[in-house]
């Protein structure tokens, strides 16, 4: 099964798409990740935030295919321990779906009909983090599973 990232717009700030580009980099050993960016929706000045959202959300459900299994990063989803996510990832690789796409949003969350489309929500925080570092966090959070599932040494528990 193949893993994708899906992220609304780019990663602007240095630091954190250094610490993206490390992750990916890392991650990039694993057969099958791909990331995707959505672009930015622009000339937002004039436009709602719920606007904004059905707008993103267009572009999102654009990159999804049907047999997708669609896990939105949102505060509001199911909360994880490391070791935890990294089982739930293990047994979800072994599904029938072709990709399992996690989907971080752009600064005003998600559309109702992303939400909809959604098979399930990830919580990686009761904290609420700026977008962009959400990718980073998550990233990071996806290589140590997978080092997990695979007995590296990353992970110390």
């Amino acid at each position: 099964m193949k893993i994708v990232f899906l992220q609304t717009g780019k990663t602007s700030e240095k630091h954190i798409a250094e610490g993206v580009e490390n992750y990916f980099l890392r991650l990039e050993k694993n057969p099958g990740l791909e990331i995707i960016t959505v672009p930015d929706i622009r000339n937002t000045a004039n436009l709602t935030k719920e606007e904004i959202r059905k707008k993103e959300g267009g572009k999102i459900l654009g990159k999804i295919y049907g047999t997708d299994y669609v896990v939105l990063l949102d505060e509001r989803g199911r909360e994880f321990r490391t070791v935890e996510f990294a089982s739930w990832l293990e047994n979800r690789l072994m599904q029938a779906e072709r990709r399992l796409l996690f989907v971080s949003g752009g600064a005003w969350g998600f559309s109702e009909q992303v939400y909809a489309r959604a098979d399930m929500k990830i919580s990686l925080s009761k904290m609420t983090f700026p977008h962009q570092l959400v990718r980073l966090i998550f990233l990071e959070q996806l290589y140590r599973a997978l080092s997990i599932i695979k007995g590296s040494p990353y992970h110390h528990e």
